[in-house]
């Protein structure tokens, strides 16, 4: 089992709920959206391992059975060109190891509402089996607390 946890503080909910399709119906792996407050804050890395890929808008970090999860900070913001968020990481970014809860990413949510974007936080176990998250966060949770488990 990987605990997987929350890479921001905010109200946790079913993927299906997030405005996006490809999220929404799982289609790039099983997990759960964020919705966070709206100030300003950094987003750390939800696993123990090494960094996949690191954009401004979305990272992976993958574990050492090459486990990856996907953290996308807010919907379409791949359109903002990396206004608002700055990438927090030093040293050589991707295939980085980082532990759970290293700061990667600071964003103001609120920015990303004002230019027309959802700010939900896709936290998703990519190419994972159906029924692979179990043990789910739903409501309120916290920055670094257990999101959900990857069986």
């Amino acid at each position: 089992m990987l605990s997987v946890c929350s890479p921001v503080s905010g109200i946790a909910t079913e993927l299906a709920e997030v405005p996006d399709p490809v999220f929404a119906r799982g289609l790039v792996g099983p997990g759960i959206a964020v919705t966070p407050g709206s100030e300003p804050h950094d987003v750390v890395a939800p696993i123990d391992g090494a960094v996949v890929k690191l954009h401004a808008h979305a990272f992976v970090v993958a574990d050492d059975q090459g486990r990856g999860v996907l953290v996308h900070l807010g919907i379409d913001t791949v359109r903002l060109d990396g206004a608002g968020f700055e990438i927090l990481l030093d040293g050589a970014g991707e295939r980085q190891r980082v532990r759970a809860g290293t700061p990667m990413v600071r964003w103001n949510p609120a920015d990303v509402v004002a230019r027309g974007h959802s700010a939900a936080v896709p936290v998703v176990a990519l190419d994972a089996a159906e029924g692979a998250v179990t043990q789910a966060a739903t409501g309120e949770v916290t920055r670094g607390e257990q999101l959900f488990l990857w069986a």
